[in-house]
């Protein structure tokens, strides 16, 4: 068994880990550093869907969630700003309650910064209709919906490889180290210290390597979320029980999403429907867009959606997610939530399922003759007409009906009964890793960022959380460690 020797490891190429490597650079203290990730760089990510026509589940990894710029690169990059007026942040996960509202609020300036300099489209949805916007807040408080509207940067599916291509290559240029098609295995801690990782080639191979540094940063996104989870478990480091957000995808025609895709282009609807008073959010709104598909680790078949910037369908796809979260005696969300994922893939002989709304308010299943004569027709081909509702949960289903009912009140057509919801749509966290105000976890020399430790939800939250990492190991570095 072999090892090397570095000052610095990241695992995870996502957001969090290439603006913290970038950050570095600008700092000139990106000496010895390596990024580790699964998956490949971002110009041999392929995905073989819109050729294929359906998902042919690469092996060993999913080129849509794993390589560099992790899923950012997949989907359809929309940055989430904020309102300059708003007291508190509301898109994008507990960064703020770590280092407070208005320093993030320039760490997301700053990162936005660095997304315009590599070519980001300078253009901001949401930013021009504050009176219709207001109107449609006033109209979804009636019906005790909060609706959210903040800036948006859209960069489109393929301009996102193109921007994160050009970081790609200045972390290169820069000397940062990136370790491709590579698994990490298992942390080395030794007496509540890590010391470094222990990695194996992603394809296949058995032989293990052992890497040694002096600090570990984890920005594992939600892809690692459960490896995370299981470091955590077997190694001690201290955690609490996180969430798992489970739902659909929801498709529908652009002319009844009109109103939010012109004056917002995202809408961030969350309400709190009766009976059981859960929290239910739209999340990721693609105007014009496709619903895809992802595999995950287990080989589940997860839906999302995407949209780019010239190519346009003439649907508007979304999720909406219900938040679950356990307590004793059960503490295991992901396991939950993979569990549902198996049994709606088992559902759809592997695939994604699809059911129209107004089958499931009559009680019945999808056919796929029924599925040719729609009124919304399906972006995702591949998807198999079924019942959805044999393998999610009553009460996440009663959620999820409830609140299309009252959305409908809001946005007139989104309950109507040709409308389309796809699944299992599921967004997997980590058990919340408890971290310090240098983001280092209960092991020293151990960090955490990012989406899968239960930090950030999002591309530019990541983003931001990865730069402020490497101020922390700037000034820890200055001071002579921690």
């Amino acid at each position: 068994m072999t090892m090397d020797k570095y000052d610095l490891i990241v695992v995870g190429m996502g957001p969090s880990s290439i603006f913290l490597a970038y950050e570095l650079i600008i700092k000139n203290k990106a000496k010895n550093v390596v990024l580790i990730d699964e998956g490949k760089p971002v110009e041999k990510r392929y995905c073989p869907v819109e050729k294929k026509g359906e998902c042919m589940r690469c092996k060993p990894y999913c080129n849509i969630t794993s390589g560099f710029s992790g899923a950012g690169a997949f989907s359809d990059g929309k940055l989430s700003l904020y309102n300059k007026e708003d007291d508190d942040i509301y898109v994008g996960g507990n960064l703020h309650k770590y280092i407070g509202v208005e320093k993030t609020k320039k760490l997301i300036d700053y990162a936005d910064s660095v997304y315009l300099k590599f070519g980001a489209d300078k253009h901001l949805e949401g930013t021009e209709h504050k009176d219709e916007v207001n109107k449609l807040k006033k109209k979804a408080q009636k019906e005790d919906i909060n609706l959210i509207g903040i800036p948006i940067r859209h960069l489109g599916t393929e301009k996102s490889h193109e921007i994160y291509k050009k970081i790609q290559d200045f972390l290169e240029e820069n000397n940062i180290n990136m370790m491709y098609e590579t698994v990490v295995e298992d942390l080395i801690i030794e007496d509540g210290q890590v010391k470094g990782v222990k990695i194996r080639n992603a394809n296949n191979s058995k032989e293990e390597k052992e890497l040694y540094a002096k600090k570990v940063v984890l920005a594992v996104g939600r892809k690692g979320a459960d490896w995370l989870s299981q470091m955590c478990e077997v190694h001690n480091i201290k955690t609490e029980p996180g969430a798992v957000d489970i739902g659909v995808r929801y498709e529908l025609k652009d002319e009844v999403m009109k109103d939010v895709n012109k004056y917002l282009y995202e809408g961030k609807f969350i309400g709190r429907p009766y009976p059981f008073r859960d929290k239910v959010r739209t999340f990721c709104q693609n105007p014009s867009g496709f619903v895809s598909e992802e595999v995950y680790d287990d080989n589940l078949s997860l839906v999302n959606g995407h949209s780019y910037k010239d190519k346009k369908s003439t649907n508007t796809n979304l999720a909406i997610l219900v938040s679950h979260n356990f307590r004793d005696p059960f503490n295991k969300p992901i396991e939950y939530g993979k569990n549902v994922a198996k049994n709606l893939n088992e559902l759809g002989n592997g695939a994604i399922l699809v059911q129209r709304l107004g089958d499931i308010q009559r009680g019945k299943r999808t056919w796929q003759k029924e599925l040719d004569t729609n009124e919304v027709v399906p972006t995702l081909k591949s998807a198999v007409p079924g019942d959805i509702t044999f393998a999610i949960g009553y009460r996440t289903m009663t959620d999820i009906l409830m609140f299309i009912n009252a959305m409908d009140k809001v946005i007139e057509g989104f309950a109507d009964p040709h409308n389309l919801l796809y699944a299992p749509e599921i967004k997997f966290y980590s058990n919340k890793v408890f971290i310090d105000e240098n983001f280092e976890t209960s092991i020293k020399d151990l960090y955490c960022i990012g989406d899968g430790g239960g930090m950030t939800r999002g591309l530019m939250m990541a983003s931001a959380a990865g730069v402020q990492m490497a101020r922390n190991l700037v000034e820890l570095d200055e001071k002579g460690g921690n």
